[in-house]
């Protein structure tokens, strides 16, 4: 093989390479949204990949959509009578595509300003020109969040002698839209280990005896 043949055999190999290369972007999360913990006692698992394109959205004031909401509770538009400092309120907000609508859903987590304690989780699908309420769960501790294109709420459970920081377990439900509602169709549960480790027994101050 001549010179300027093996040279043009290798530019003909780099550009075939070079079209392998998918160059893709991965799924792109939009809002403020933090994702839900790892259920304690699983070991951590590697997310599966999602062929989703990003969310284009249009950002909305969940904040005066729930003041204006007939389906949302007294307690928690109480909670939204005024920010919890500044001009920050106590809400998070995720925008995902959920039940096939032309525009994104908006995810909307209430919580407590004093401690971060989900008080509500709802779902808005817009119908039109208007935001609907399609979903609604005010059962404190309770957080929403988006798992692989369906919606996942996670509530923990408290026992009799449990304090707020240190919940007994957590129930977590998925939930599928089925054209008109959603629908649950899985659940599970998590028992938390009550093991906190224990610290050492203080040393003799007599020292050991002879």
């Amino acid at each position: 093989m001549t010179t300027g043949a093996a040279i043009a055999s290798m530019a003909a190999l780099s550009l075939l390479l070079a079209g392998c290369n998918p160059g893709g972007e991965g799924v792109r999360t939009e809002g403020s949204a933090s994702s839900t913990p790892a259920p304690k006692g699983r070991s951590a698992q590697a997310p599966s990949p999602s062929p989703s394109a990003s969310v284009a959205y249009r950002k909305v004031d969940a904040v005066d959509l729930m003041k204006h909401d007939p389906k949302v509770g007294a307690d928690v538009k109480k909670s939204l009578a005024k920010p919890c400092a500044a001009d920050e309120y106590p809400v998070e907000v995720t925008y995902a595509k959920l039940t096939g609508s032309k525009d994104p859903d908006v995810v909307v987590n209430v919580m407590t300003c004093a401690d971060s304690v989900g008080i509500g989780s709802y779902v808005y699908r817009k119908d039109g020109g208007d935001y609907d309420n399609v979903f609604a769960n005010e059962q404190p501790s309770v957080y929403a969040s988006v798992n692989k294109g369906e919606l996942e709420v996670s509530k923990q459970t408290y026992n009799s002698d449990d304090n707020l920081c240190c919940a007994s377990g957590e129930d977590v439900m998925t939930y599928r839209w089925t054209g008109s509602r959603f629908v649950e169709y899985a659940r599970y549960h998590t028992d938390y280990s009550k093991t906190g480790g224990t610290e050492p027994a203080p040393a003799d101050p007599t020292g050991p005896e002879d």
